[in-house]
C-alpha cells in the first residue's frame, strides 16, 4: 500500500482516485473546488480545498511523506507548472504530472515533474495499435520499443510446444505467460504445450511482434 497525494479532480483525476481506491492505496485528493472535493470523498482516505499553487498550503500537506504526488490539472496549465515545481522544491519523492501536448511535457519535466502522461495521447496509440490488429487483444508499452502483449495462440502453433515454435531465436520475442479463463500460468518452460483455448503475453520489440503474428 502506498501514499499518494492526488491534486486535481477533473475526470482524470476522479479515474486515477477510482483506480487507486481499487487498488488499496491510501490517497489524499485535493481540488480548489467544494463540490469535486465532496464527490470524491467516499473514494478517497482525506480530501482538502486548497489552492496548490500557494507555497504554504503544499507545505501543509508534508509532501515528502507521500510515495507519490499526482499533479492531474487538465484545465490550467500554468497552475499545473506551478504545483509540479513547487511539490519538487518542497522535497516530493515522486511528481508526475499530466500533460496535453509535447510542448507541455518539456515544460513540466524542465520544471520538476519525474514523469509525464499524456492520457489523450497515450490512449490513441493503444486504440490505434489494438483495434488495427486481428491477433492482438491488448498490450502494456514498456518504453519507446518494448511492450507485453496479449495475443491469440497461432493456429500453426496449437499442439506445440514453447521449445518447438522458438519464438526466443527467430524472432527475439519472449513467451511470458498463457491466459485461460481469466487466469495466468507464468510457469512457462521448453516444454510448455500452447493450446487454442489460451492467449499468449508475450514481451518483445513491437516490429518482432508484428513479423512474428503477422500484425
Amino acid at each position: 500500500m502506498k501514499s499518494i497525494l492526488l491534486i486535481g479532480l477533473g475526470r482524470f483525476g476522479r479515474h486515477i482516485a477510482q483506480q487507486l481506491d481499487l487498488l488499496g492505496h491510501e490517497v489524499m485528493a485535493i481540488d480548489s473546488s467544494e463540490e469535486k472535493v465532496n464527490e470524491i470523498l467516499p473514494l478517497v482516505t482525506n480530501a482538502e480545498i486548497g489552492d496548490t499553487t500557494s507555497e504554504l498550503f503544499l507545505q501543509s500537506l508534508g509532501v515528502r511523506n507521500f510515495d507519490a504526488c499526482i499533479v492531474a490539472i487538465g484545465d490550467n496549465f500554468q497552475s499545473s507548472l506551478e504545483t509540479t515545481s513547487l511539490l519538487k522544491e518542497l522535497g516530493a519523492r515522486m511528481v508526475i504530472s499530466r500533460a496535453e501536448s509535447d510542448v507541455q511535457a518539456k515544460f513540466l519535466l524542465r520544471n520538476g515533474a519525474d514523469e509525464v502522461i499524456d492520457p489523450e495521447k497515450q490512449m490513441a496509440r493503444w486504440t490505434a495499435i489494438r483495434y488495427s490488429a486481428d491477433h492482438l487483444l491488448d498490450y502494456i508499452e514498456l518504453d519507446d520499443s518494448h511492450s507485453i502483449f496479449e495475443v491469440t495462440t497461432p493456429t500453426a502453433w496449437i499442439g506445440k510446444t514453447v521449445g518447438q515454435v522458438d519464438v526466443r531465436n527467430r524472432y527475439k520475442i519472449n513467451i511470458m505467460a498463457l491466459k485461460k479463463d481469466g487466469k495466468m500460468d507464468t510457469s512457462i518452460a521448453h516444454d510448455t504445450l500452447l493450446t487454442g483455448d489460451a492467449t499468449l503475453l508475450v514481451l518483445g520489440n513491437y516490429k518482432d511482434v508484428q513479423k512474428c503474428f503477422h500484425i
